[in-house]
């Protein structure tokens, strides 16, 4: 199937729900989902992970999906992104393409102030708190 399991929650009351986030490189449809649920679910139901009835729901991770890895930075590059940064005591946040991504950190294009020219902002790792991808409207 060539799906990536990307999160797994168990939640509901009891923790009668399972959610499976799935990825893969191309953009999962419904059907990837129901061809996911079709085959887990069995399988679920002869493991001791849930006893007894249960909730399953499988999803992709959204248009906004939290970028974990250095491989999605990578995977993404060029594609709008909120990234979540230290900035000496505090926290910064910049929104925009990114740009590039290499072993240092991350670099983001940024709107400049008032129409000016955008302004590239490069990121270290260690200073990245949270990144996610970014839908613009």
């Amino acid at each position: 199937m060539g799906f990536e399991l990307y999160a797994l929650e168990q939640s509901g009351a009891g923790g009668r729900t399972l959610r499976v986030s799935i990825d893969h490189s191309e953009p999962i449809t419904i059907e990837d989902c129901e061809r996911v649920s079709r085959i887990a679910g069995p399988l679920l139901d002869h493991s001791e992970l849930i006893d007894g009835p249960y909730d399953l729901e499988v999803s992709s991770p959204g248009a906004e999906r939290p970028l974990r890895a250095h491989a999605d930075y990578e995977r993404f590059n060029g594609k709008r992104v909120n990234i979540r940064y230290r900035t000496g005591t505090s926290e910064t946040v910049v929104e925009g393409p990114l740009v590039a991504v290499d072993s240092a950190g991350i670099a983001v294009s940024a709107l400049g102030a008032r129409g000016r020219a955008p302004v590239i902002v490069h990121i270290a790792w260690d200073d990245v708190v949270a990144g996610r991808l970014a839908v613009s409207i």
